[in-house]
């Protein structure tokens, strides 16, 4: 073997022996007492609960949003660990903090919780009051608390499931419990659940003017005002741009009168839209093109394979699931109906 690749080598092992040694040691460390869980809005699935009501409990409290791709992705772990764990101890808290406006509308996280199928306890933090207490700053967030108060480990994002319910094991061991299944939860998942591709080239993209970026119709983006657009012509990957007469706001864009259409350049498995109906919540219909025809085989969850679908309550809709080998792909999707309200694009 050469010195160098040797070298490299020995480099890598210690390096990855290092970043074993930090996740224990992480796993054990003590990141302060477990803020209280005052403020919210309502409570699903539970009375309110307390930090002090959650002493001798193991805790894993997970902050999240009903429209984001990565807890969506997240949440069959969640679901799972839940399950597995309750009778040895755990407690798992879903700390619902919107990130879009319709997300603080209680009934319509109540109509998402029972739809995803989620059981464990979620408050409504709509004015993100315990947010603030974690000091959090990121979805999906988890802090794992031990049946003393104290935060122990925190996970940023998704991924890193195993080390996660390794610590759950240790934390719930530090407890007392005896006779835990030491095997990994197995998750199977569809839909906006399922885990991402690996040839994601596509990032997450907002609509709305406060953190639009990449817009490439010929004309700008009119703030709080409606104007009408042309489409680009030919987008470069991960640009994109509307067609027909909307008005733009902060967080969304709202299509004025029909049809109007949005056209993005991209290159994942996945292509999912933040969408939203009239309003009074009348049906907006849709359909999807994939450079130029309908998608067949390669439709979403939420389209037909003619491309067609209906907006019928604001969430994340998956509109594209390419088969086969993943490409850059010119998506266009037409609305028949006004009053279309779309939030953001996100790729998987």
């Amino acid at each position: 073997m050469p010195e160098a690749v040797a070298n490299s080598r020995r480099r890598f092992l210690i390096d990855a022996a290092v970043a074993m040694a930090a996740a224990t040691a992480s796993a054990r460390a003590d990141e302060g007492r477990m803020p209280d869980l005052d403020g919210a809005a309502a409570w699903l699935n539970s009375t309110p609960l307390s930090s002090k009501a959650m002493r001798g409990k193991v805790v894993l409290v997970n902050f999240w949003t009903y429209s984001c791709i990565n807890s969506l992705r997240e949440l069959p772990y969640l679901k799972a660990w839940a399950a597995k764990y309750k009778d040895a101890g755990l407690a798992v808290i879903g700390v619902h903090a919107p990130e879009f406006g319709f997300e603080k509308d209680p009934a319509n996280v109540r109509n998402a919780v029972g739809d995803l199928k989620v059981a464990y306890p979620i408050p409504i933090d709509s004015n993100h009051a315990i947010w603030q207490a974690f000091r959090n700053e990121y979805w999906p967030a988890s802090y794992f608390i031990d049946a003393k108060g104290r935060i122990r480990y925190h996970h940023f994002g998704e991924g890193e499931y195993v080390k996660s319910e390794r610590v759950i094991q240790e934390l719930l061991r530090e407890n007392g419990a005896t006779g835990l299944d030491e095997n990994m939860v197995s998750i199977t998942a569809e839909g906006a659940e399922a885990p991402p591709s690996e040839d994601v080239r596509s990032p997450e993209t907002y609509v709305g003017y406060a953190r639009a970026e990449n817009f490439a119709s010929p004309e700008r983006i009119a703030r709080d005002a409606r104007r009408a657009y042309g489409l680009p012509a030919r987008p470069a990957l991960n640009q994109w741009g509307f067609g027909g007469s909307w008005k733009t706001g902060a967080e969304s864009g709202t299509l004025e009168s029909a049809p109007g259409k949005i056209v993005f350049r991209f290159h994942s498995r996945d292509l999912h839209m933040v969408l939203g109906p009239l309003k009074n919540g009348t049906p907006v219909r849709f359909a999807v093109k994939l450079n130029g025809v309908a998608p067949g085989d390669h439709h979403g969850s939420d389209t037909g394979a003619d491309g067609t679908g209906e907006v019928r309550q604001p969430r994340i809709y998956q509109l594209v699931r390419q088969k086969g080998s993943i490409k850059d792909v010119t998506f266009e999707i037409e609305f028949l109906d006004p009053g279309a309200q779309v939030f953001s694009f996100t790729f998987g």
